[in-house]
Parts: structure tokens; sequence; C-alpha cells
């Protein structure tokens, strides 16, 4: 949602989640909308979790993890206050975007999908923003920004506190 700063993700909860899949039951094939709706209210996808969809669902353990490491937007590990998604879509990496976001991490000492060591922020990669004629794009807390470098970059990070 634009505008929204993560929280510090909340303590499992077996009851809230049997309520959470409870709601979404009733679809054919409800495993994603279950995943995506357990991670919003816990912020990523742990062990308990797999294992209390797979034994709803009547699915493997297996199961559910492939479809959990298969997506990129599904965190199996909490995720800092603040999420910047860069893009590394062609588009993108033709006007030099991943070079930039290469630098950026570096400078963050973080790979992909990791998270500052105060908690303040995540940075992930993602596939297309679709803004293809604004590349380089970013994305801070759901909001876009486009034509972004690595000063912009640097900037998105320092309004991240």
């Amino acid at each position: 949602m634009p505008g929204t700063t993560y929280s510090m993700t909340p303590d499992w909860d077996t009851s809230r989640a049997e309520g959470i899949i409870a709601k979404y039951l009733q679809l054919e094939g409800p495993m994603l909308p279950i995943l995506h709706a357990l991670q919003e209210e816990f912020g990523y996808i742990n062990d308990d979790a797999i294992r209390l969809v797979a034994q709803t669902l009547n699915v493997s353990r297996a199961e559910v993890y492939g479809v959990v490491s298969f997506y990129h937007d599904f965190r199996q590990a909490p995720h800092g206050r603040h999420v910047l998604k860069i893009c590394r879509a062609e588009a993108c990496q033709s006007m030099g975007s991943e070079a930039q976001a290469q630098k950026f991490l570096e400078t963050l000492n973080l790979k992909w999908g990791g998270t500052t060591p105060d908690g303040r922020l995540t940075v992930e990669s993602v596939y297309c923003l679709g803004l293809c004629a604004c590349g380089p794009s970013a994305m801070l807390d759901g909001d876009l920004h486009a034509r972004v470098d690595l000063q912009g970059l640097e900037a998105l990070a320092g309004e991240a506190v």
C-alpha cells in the first residue's frame, strides 16, 4: 500500500492463522490466497505456517515450501520496518539499474533480500514495477519512484528512518 510503513513482525499465533486460513478454504486452489494473507498478517511465512497450511490443505510440507520458495513475493524471514524494491527487469537494466543496485547493496553490506542490522531497511529485487519508460525504478513502502540512480537509491534509504 502506498505510504505504508512496515512494522516489525507480530508473533506467530496459531489460532489467528487458523482463522485466516478458514476464510479462504472455500476457494478453488486456496493455497496462494492463504499464503498471501498469512504473510500480510505475520510479515513472512515461517515453518509453522508451512506446516499448518500443508496439514489444512492435505498436501505435503514440501509442496507448500515449493510454492513459498518459488514466488519471490513470499518472505521466509522477517523484513525490516521499510522495504525498498528495486526493479531488475530488462528495461531498467538497459538504463544501468543492475550496476547501480549492486553498488548500493555494497554500501549497505547487503545481498538481495537482506535487512540492515538495525532492522530499518530490507532491499528486495522485483521484476517490473510498470515504469518501463521511466527506468530505472524502485518502490519504497509501496510508493513508486522513477528514474532512480545510485544517489536516488541512497536518498530513498535515507527516507526509511
